[in-house]
């Protein structure tokens, strides 16, 4: 029997636990392994009592982004490290994607420092196509809008949306959107351990008309399907966390990685990688493949062997 415990962090939002994260808790303690939810930010928790703390459903991280990387670089013992959290909670590691010729899509990037006025933002602004605006830090759909250059209103509006996350000194993506969501959705790719495991097709956030998302996005279980992975979307995943390990300095594999996909015009493009709170869509992965997977790499981390029994 361990005497083992791991945190799985959460916020007070969730009222415990996701539901597809649920399961970990009965699955750890078959290995003896305690698990329990922890809502991150209580000021009350003693991080250095737990064994691990893996990062779960954190989804009020992007309205404290400093607070919630200070709170991970003070964890003795996280899942994944600060470090990842940190270059993984800022989506201009897009750049560093595209740089290392990995598609994405093409983004327009608005820095906060350069003070642009509203001329300057519609200049920016795309003259064909819907495009969408988002702050490099976000969590589900918030603070994220679809907008139509050839409708005046629509475009008054995402300049004063822009220049709204501009003065809160966020830095802005302009990006066109990929109409392929409407038909295809996102394919979003589980890996745990660096292996990958499998992958579910979410419908469009952003679908129809102009849609502004103020709150937290909590996906609707029949928004979402499993779905069978192509061979070249497993490779640009692949490549996606290859780099990633690569420009966090990481040794060790991911605990566990989603990496999110759009198809475009000639393959694949990375829409983000999620390596901070994600959910792996475990319940979707048939006969909990997954579940078991994660569960013996955490029992792994802590020093269970994964074939003890409670």
């Amino acid at each position: 029997m361990s005497d083992k415990r791991v945190a799985l962090a959460t916020c007070t939002d969730v009222h415990g636990l996701a539901a597809d994260d649920q399961p970990l808790v009965p699955e750890l303690a078959k290995l003896g392994i305690t698990a329990e939810p922890v809502v991150w930010n209580n000021p009350e928790v003693d991080w250095t009592s737990y064994d691990l703390t893996v990062i779960r459903s954190t989804w009020d991280y992007a309205t404290q982004q400093e607070e919630f990387i200070q709170w991970a670089q003070s964890v003795p013992h996280l899942a994944n490290p600060a470090s990842v959290i940190a270059w993984d909670t800022d989506r201009r590691y897009l750049m560093e994607l595209e740089k290392a010729g990995i598609p994405v899509i093409p983004t327009i990037w608005l820095e906060p420092s350069h003070h642009l006025s509203k001329r300057a933002i519609h200049s920016r602004m795309p003259a064909f196509g819907d495009f969408v605006v988002k702050p490099v830090v976000s969590a589900g759909a918030k603070d994220i809008a679809r907008y139509q250059p050839i409708s005046a209103q629509s475009r008054s509006k995402a300049i004063t949306h822009t220049q709204r996350l501009l003065d809160s000194d966020r830095w802005v993506m302009i990006q066109p959107y990929v109409t392929s969501i409407d038909t295809d959705g996102e394919t979003c790719m589980t890996f745990v351990d660096g292996q990958f495991c499998h992958a579910v097709r979410r419908h469009a956030l952003l679908g129809g008309n102009m849609h502004q998302t103020l709150g937290l996005t909590l996906y609707p279980n029949n928004s979402t399907r499993s779905v069978e992975a192509t061979p070249e979307q497993i490779d640009v995943a692949q490549r996606a966390l290859a780099l990633a390990k690569e420009a966090t300095g990481e040794s060790e594999d991911f605990l566990y990685a989603r990496v999110d996909l759009v198809k475009g015009e000639e393959g694949p493009l990375v829409i983000e990688i999620e390596l901070t709170e994600p959910s792996l869509w475990m319940r979707y992965s048939g006969g909990a493949p997954t579940l078991k997977r994660l569960t013996q790499s955490i029992a792994r981390r802590v020093g269970v062997p994964v074939d003890a029994a409670a």
